[in-house]
């Protein structure tokens, strides 16, 4: 793959993204490099943690907001910024907006979740829920843009976005001077192509490694294409990286300067999530985690030392909990059990017994007496157990037979 100057190619030079750095001083934080043991020793070589999940409003996406809202004229200033965004990028509008004095409307789908339609307000913007799929949310920012001349501020599609992004690799180059990969995941290509701007214009040499869900992957078909293309119906729990179609200034920088995309599937993002949480101590989205998930899958396919960016920690606690149960479940650590036993008092208990001698820890138990396919003497139990990783798995089903229960696969 051959690379222009920083002056050549696109869009995004690195004077922008030098003067976005400037502009962002006092506004973002310089976020925190750590270091990880676990995937250093996986890797082989050092691995940096880029923790974006730490800057203000929770992500990167202050960054690009940030100096696209500041970059307006007054006139447009004065007609107020509109934004679609189920979590991060409303966000970012919202804080960056009320630093600037501008107002800002963001419309969320119905279905956001709660916590982050709450920080939205409170960061300043007037919240509008429209939608139940962020495409519908997204047609209708751009109407109350075509109707009150509200500038659609878009969440990766603008030069001023892509230049904000791209202080996050100045910031990797001045932490980790050193870095041989940077991994960034990848939804419509913000990030990565300012990321890709600033750092191969300073350093050609890094490599440069994007992620993407794979049930949300439109750059692999793109990048074969040679233009964006769209993919219907993109299924990921990671919405930070869910969009159907890569942005067309993004694209060409993708293009032209990342040196290869990877995808992630979502036990892999629900494993690096939980190794996130467990090893480095870091609340992480699932969208944050995919560079991580990628370095777990593939450890020796990145030259290090390497940097992973952790994008953005805006979970809902509910989806926590359910990606965390289902990581824990990809690792094997997690077992799901269905069995018989006698129904008569003590029988419950007894069986518990089983387990504790087992070591397994019982997170749930439901119960079931009133089935046509029981026997009128029998119960049927589920158990929700956390187990110590696949050969205690084997171990728990092993004991729960030979202490005479029939488990049902």
């Amino acid at each position: 793959m051959s690379y222009g100057t920083a002056d050549s190619w696109g869009p995004v030079t690195l004077d922008d993204v030098r003067g976005a750095q400037k502009m962002l001083t006092g506004v973002a934080r310089v976020t925190a490099m750590e270091g990880s043991r676990h995937l250093s020793q996986l890797v082989g070589a050092p691995v940096h943690l880029k923790c974006e999940n730490l800057q203000r409003t929770g992500s990167f996406k202050l960054r690009g907001a940030y100096v696209r809202i500041a970059g307006l004229l007054p006139e447009e200033r004065a007609a107020g910024v509109v934004a679609a965004s189920a979590g991060n990028h409303a966000q970012g509008v919202a804080l960056a907006s009320s630093l600037l004095g501008v107002h800002s409307t963001v419309f969320m789908p119905k279905g956001a979740p709660l916590p982050k339609i709450s920080a939205t307000r409170e960061y300043g913007a007037e919240v509008r829920l429209h939608g139940d799929v962020v495409d519908e949310t997204l047609a209708a920012a751009r109407e109350y843009a075509d109707r009150t001349g509200a500038v659609f501020i878009h969440p990766f599609d603008h030069p001023d976005i892509i230049a904000g992004q791209g202080t996050v690799g100045l910031e990797i180059l001045e932490q980790c001077p050193e870095v041989g990969t940077i991994v960034v995941g990848m939804g419509g290509g913000g990030l990565a192509a300012g990321i890709a701007v600033a750092v191969k214009a300073l350093r050609p040499d890094v490599r440069i490694v994007g992620v993407q869900a794979a049930g949300s992957a439109a750059y692999p078909p793109s990048l074969a294409a040679g233009r964006p293309v769209s993919i219907e119906h993109p299924v990921t729990m990671a919405d930070g990286i869910k969009v159907g179609r890569p942005g067309d200034v993004p694209f060409g920088i993708v293009e032209s300067l990342v040196d290869e995309v990877r995808t992630v599937t979502e036990d892999e993002l629900s494993a690096a999530l939980l190794l996130c949480l467990e090893r480095a101590k870091l609340v992480v989205e699932p969208a944050g985690a995919g560079p991580v998930a990628a370095l777990l899958i593939d450890p020796g396919a990145f030259p290090g030392p390497v940097v992973a960016v952790l994008s953005g920690g805006n979970v809902d606690p509910v989806l926590l909990q359910r990606v965390l149960r289902h990581g824990m479940a990809a690792q094997g650590r997690y077992l799901a059990v269905r069995l018989r036993l006698p129904d008569s008092p003590g029988a419950l208990a007894e069986m518990l017994g089983v387990l504790s001698v087992a070591d397994a820890n019982v997170l749930d138990v439901s119960h079931v007496r009133t089935d046509p396919r029981l026997g009128l003497t029998e119960a049927e139990v589920e158990l929700h157990l956390e187990t110590k990783g696949p050969e205690h798995c084997t171990e728990v089903a092993h004991a729960l037979r030979e202490a005479g229960y029939t488990v049902i696969d």
